[in-house]
């Protein structure tokens, strides 16, 4: 059965500074992304073991570890890719016609992402997503991995803001790291995101 594994960094932990800092990065990646792939694989097994024996008694539990663990791996494997030593400025492009189009600017879909994110109660993430049933790119806040999105929604750009993410650096000032990820944000990422996403029809 395949397994999921983690990506490489596509960049050296240090190629983020002094935005992002490469301990940070180093740690993230190695030990916390690591170990959502390690707990995706480890309730695979645990169900496999489930539906062998035909005990299902814990399935509430491993149901809702299987979907934590996943989401934590997608997330943080698009988050990677979202960022680029070569990243900030502003989106071009369709990409960019399209925050023009459906948040009326990019400063104005800048300072309501920053807000979704600074301001996701407990641990979570901000993400700039594709709405397929209504066509349109909207924030969502995404609290732990999972809940507070909407159901087919496909994350183009995401921002950690789990203290793990930020706190070396940046110690309890949430505020300032994400103000920082705007200098370092990848937009031809983000953008071929969008065009794959739109790619995709809506189920209802």
């Amino acid at each position: 059965m395949p397994a999921y594994s983690l990506p490489d960094l596509p960049y050296s932990p240090g190629a983020l500074e002094p935005h992002y800092s490469g301990e940070i990065v180093e740690l993230h990646h190695d030990k916390h992304h690591a170990a959502y792939v390690k707990g995706a694989n480890d309730t695979l097994d645990a169900l496999a073991a489930a539906r062998e024996s035909g005990d299902f008694s814990t399935i509430n539990m491993l149901s809702r570890a299987f979907a934590f663990h996943v989401s934590g791996h997608v997330l943080h494997s698009i988050f990677w890719t979202n960022m680029s030593p070569d990243g900030g400025g502003n989106p071009e492009g369709e990409l960019g016609t399209a925050i023009d189009e459906f948040f009326g600017s990019f400063d104005a879909m800048k300072a309501q992402l920053t807000a979704a994110t600074v301001n996701v109660m407990g641990i979570g993430w901000g993400a700039l997503a594709w709405e397929p049933v209504s066509k349109k790119l909207v924030i969502e806040q995404i609290h732990d991995h999972q809940g507070n999105v909407g159901a087919g929604s496909i994350p183009l750009l995401v921002i950690d803001s789990w203290e793990h993410a930020y706190y070396l650096q940046y110690k309890n000032v949430k505020a300032d790291f994400v103000k920082a990820f705007w200098n370092i944000a990848n937009w031809p990422n983000v953008a071929e995101r969008f065009a794959a996403a739109q790619t995709v029809p809506s189920t209802v």
